[in-house]
């Protein structure tokens, strides 16, 4: 939400001997034509892209779309077909797709490959409906608010922050919150499976009388910076650069300024209250109150099981996890530990079963080297190291504010009772009695009502956010702030 904590499940699949078949008939170039719809793994989130392949007097030529990147259209696509073979060159992007389509299942299978990195991809055909979700949710203009989009700097990180602020158009100084991300890049929406949580959650709030505001992730959409080298802590000095910035509106009330962090946001949160004065409240959707690691552990597991997994699949996934966790807790040298982590992914190869195959979607030995490279790459990161070992009790023990912790029971990443157990206990052990702790039934990690809140649901529910949820958090946030902004 990546905006989502990664499920760090490293599948393998062994290497069969080829199935000898009779060569079948060429496609046509029409056979390409039509309406193609794929979902890329990126580790963090998973993003769907929908490819529009048309013919003219002039040939072939196709149209990419990144649909939960705000159905964002990437600029100037190249297409080349030769016999079953397609290729769509994306140079805006550096990133590239080539892949084979079977006269079998009518499937086109092939790899994306971005910056050296390659993705296994899918595509099948549908229609232009089916490739649009609805969001029932998502606020439709004019809005009955004040909506504008802002920029500020972060001195600490030489770069410039933009997002959007909303607030009521009558009234004020509000009363304001700010809407951390979860773990990924993200933009401003926190936009994920055709969802844009931070959107409805930011339109419910300013309706209730509270100004928001919601920032791109540094180095994502229109904010500067990088965002491959930073780590928690630097998220959190992005979150007191926007706290510095609604200071200096008129229309702001400067004693009630919070923050609201969803997943990975709800540990960047506690750490900017504990560093700053200036901040009057948190709210930590789907925070987690113990380490990556531990996270990580019963996150793999849990998404596994739900996904019909056997516990034999279960127990050999977390072996590999412990010997990967290994490597990165003991490994300081990127380069050495990409080397070994490769290796223990590999080692797997020869002795893996058709169920991890069919559950890490490898279909050759080009894709697992695609999946291997893009596991490699995930965990061996400067973020993916801090988080396995930070500790964010330690850091809620400190916060003196009040503070509202919540989850849902059916969340699969961030097990609910584990962490707001944590949670509490570290209130209780800082000596803050301002908080509230609720954990809602049918709820998944988004705080949508789901079947078993297994991530591959969350693309098909319509509803982005549970109504119930909202109403709690910007009561409590009025409550908190002693109902200043009505």
């Amino acid at each position: 939400m990546k905006t989502l904590m990664a499920c760090i499940a490293v599948i393998v699949v062994s290497l069969a001997p080829p199935v000898i078949a009779q060569e079948p008939e060429a496609p046509t170039v029409a056979d390409f034509v039509g309406n193609w719809l794929g979902t890329l793994d990126v580790g963090a989130a998973q993003l769907r892209l929908r490819f529009v392949v048309t013919e003219g007097e002039g040939g072939l030529a196709v149209a990419v779309f990144s649909l939960d990147q705000g159905n964002a259209q990437i600029p100037n696509p190249g297409i080349a077909v030769s016999g079953a073979t397609v290729t769509v060159s994306m140079s805006a992007l550096g990133a590239s797709y080539e892949g084979t389509l079977s006269a079998d299942d009518g499937k086109i299978t092939g790899i994306l490959t971005q910056t050296g990195t390659s993705y296994p991809l899918v595509l099948e055909r549908v229609s232009e409906e089916e490739a649009e979700m609805r969001r029932p949710q998502d606020p439709v203009e004019p809005y009955p608010y004040l909506a504008e989009d802002v920029t500020y700097p972060n001195p600490d990180g030489g770069h410039t922050m933009a997002g959007t602020f909303t607030r009521p158009t009558e009234g004020g100084p509000f009363p304001a919150v700010i809407l951390i991300s979860g773990s990924g890049p993200q933009n401003r929406n926190e936009e994920l499976m055709g969802h844009r949580p931070f959107l409805v959650l930011a339109d419910h709030l300013t309706r209730q009388g509270i100004a928001v505001l919601r920032y791109d992730d540094r180095g994502v959409g229109e904010s500067t910076g990088r965002f491959a080298t930073a780590t928690t802590p630097d998220f959190a000095s992005d979150a007191l650069a926007a706290v510095a910035y609604l200071k200096t509106r008129d229309d702001v009330n400067p004693a009630t300024i919070g923050l609201a962090g969803h997943s990975e946001g709800g540990v960047v949160a506690p750490i900017a209250a504990a560093e700053s004065d200036d901040v009057s409240f948190i709210v930590l959707m789907a925070g987690t109150g113990v380490n990556g690691e531990r996270i990580l552990y019963a996150q793999a597991a849990l998404i596994l099981r739900a996904g019909g997994a056997t516990e034999e699949a279960i127990a050999s996934n977390r072996a590999r996890q412990e010997r990967i966790f290994g490597v990165l807790k003991s490994e300081p040298d990127r380069e050495r530990a990409g080397r070994e982590i490769e290796a223990i992914i590999r080692a797997s190869l020869e002795t893996a079963s058709d169920e991890e195959l069919a559950l890490a979607g490898i279909a050759d030995s080009a894709s697992a080297d695609a999946v291997i490279a893009a596991q490699v790459q995930q965990v061996n990161t400067p973020w993916f190291r801090y988080f396995l070992t930070y500790e964010p009790a330690e850091m809620i023990e400190q916060v003196t504010v009040p503070v509202l912790a919540i989850n849902g029971e059916k969340d699969l990443q961030v097990p609910w009772e584990e962490n707001l157990s944590e949670m509490e206990a570290a209130l209780q052990r800082g000596g803050n009695t301002r908080y509230e702790i609720r954990a809602f039934p049918g709820l998944n990690h988004l705080f949508q009502h789901a079947e078993t809140g297994a991530p591959s649901e969350y693309q098909a529910i319509e509803e982005t956010w549970s109504v119930e949820v909202m109403e709690v958090i910007a009561g409590w946030i009025l409550k908190a702030v002693g109902g200043a902004g009505r």
